[in-house]
């Protein structure tokens, strides 16, 4: 199973993720995930897929992630690692479900429109 990749999206965040069985080693872009979401928050987010299915120490997890924020990137970590876990055993599905964890987040950040500062403000409207 070391060889299949599952891919975790959010927003513009993209993540590969590899989960070997081991020790619960959590390595993402070659670094410590305590070194690479310092928050705990973003942490426990990556973490959640593990704890929902109870296999907390039982694999290993090497993650490339490019592009996004912080918190989009510990998201698609963590649809990757659901992912990947609903591929080891099929019996997860029900609690990975219930938690919302299979399940792509389609929010996008909307695009800025012309005559306005920002997507939806509008510049300060002037009676006379």
């Amino acid at each position: 199973m070391a060889d299949k990749i599952f891919v975790g999206r959010r927003k513009n965040a993209v993540a590969r993720v590899y989960l070997r069985s081991g020790s619960g080693k959590i390595s993402i872009n070659k670094r410590e995930i305590e070194n690479y979401f310092p928050l705990k928050y973003h942490r426990d987010d990556v973490m959640l897929p593990f704890s929902v299915t109870e296999n907390q120490g039982k694999f290993d997890v090497y993650a490339n992630v490019a592009g996004g924020g912080v918190s989009g990137q510990s998201e698609a970590v963590r649809l990757g690692i659901a992912r990947a876990l609903l591929e080891m055993n099929e019996d997860h599905r029900a609690a990975l479900k219930t938690e919302g964890l299979l399940t792509r987040d389609p929010r996008m950040v909307e695009r800025k429109k012309y005559g306005r500062p920002k997507a939806r403000k509008r510049f300060q409207f002037s009676k006379r």
